[in-house]
């Protein structure tokens, strides 16, 4: 495994030894092993996962190495808002393989280090995972606390957004399109498809669980875009320490992070959480 993080040069190299930064900007530690957080005084923690986080539970990446939309380009196209417009069939051609793998995926021990962190400090410190990812694994896990940025692809709603009929769970694998049977216009899975917004109930939790945090994590996710970059910045701004745990370091690098482990989540998280 290679590890790497940021000392207080921002070319810093990635090594195939362990080394960690911190815990103050510009501090270069050389260690043995994954060292435990120190929880003492901790009374907000905040995790945003990503993609990586669920690929030891056999769930593809839409993008990068082994992406599932490196094979398929073409699901890509249809995954948009604009696309749903035209072709309502759209959203289930582009995920319809998706929900089939999630309906198999089971929590790994990266969501369910996670899950026994928030049991563990309850009645001490909140722990809310915020969750770029759509399938459900972190509650299944056992977390309570999660904020579902894209939705969740175990959920259908109606494409109407007129309609009074509210979201429900839904592991069918429509072939033909589903008709809502409130107002007969079209179903869809209750996700955040491209060039569509980020649900507002969404964002005010997240900008909620921001507030007076003292630890943020981003796990499984680029940390360069948004929302990493700016859930991150406002974690910094509110002098939260920061760390980034992925496969991949990050480019370009995002200064806002002062620890970072490269990695696998799954063997990395469960030694940093102290399990």
């Amino acid at each position: 495994m290679t590890w790497g993080c940021r000392g207080g040069e921002r070319d810093a190299k990635v090594t195939t030894l362990p080394r960690l930064c911190g815990p103050g900007r510009g501090t270069l530690r050389w260690m043995a092993s994954v060292t435990p957080l120190d929880f003492t005084g901790v009374t907000k923690i905040v995790v945003l996962t990503g993609a990586g986080i669920s690929v030891a539970s056999g769930l593809r990446p839409y993008r990068g190495p082994g992406g599932l939309w490196e094979e398929h380009p073409e699901l890509a196209d249809i995954a948009t808002g604009e696309a749903a417009k035209t072709d309502p069939m759209a959203p289930w051609r582009a995920f319809g393989a998706v929900r089939a793998a999630v309906l198999a995926a089971e929590p790994n021990p990266a969501h369910l280090a996670l899950a026994n962190l928030e049991a563990r400090l309850k009645g001490t410190a909140t722990v809310t995972v915020i969750t770029q990812n759509v399938d459900g694994l972190h509650q299944r896990a056992g977390s309570q606390d999660v904020v579902e940025f894209h939705g969740a692809l175990r959920r259908t709603r109606c494409s109407n957004p007129d309609c009074t009929s509210q979201p429900f769970d839904d592991d069918s694998l429509p072939i033909d399109l589903p008709l809502c049977g409130t107002c007969g216009q079209a179903l869809r899975p209750d996700i955040v498809l491209f060039d569509e917004p980020i649900p507002v109930d969404a964002e005010w939790a997240a900008k909620k669980a921001l507030r007076d945090c003292k630890l943020f994590l981003a796990v499984g996710t680029s940390g360069t875009v948004s929302p990493a970059s700016n859930l991150v910045r406002s974690a910094e701004y509110e002098g939260a320490r920061t760390v980034y745990v992925n496969l991949t370091p990050m480019v370009p690098d995002n200064p806002a992070f002062q620890l970072r482990f490269i990695g696998k989540a799954e063997e990395i998280l469960p030694r940093l959480l102290g399990l």
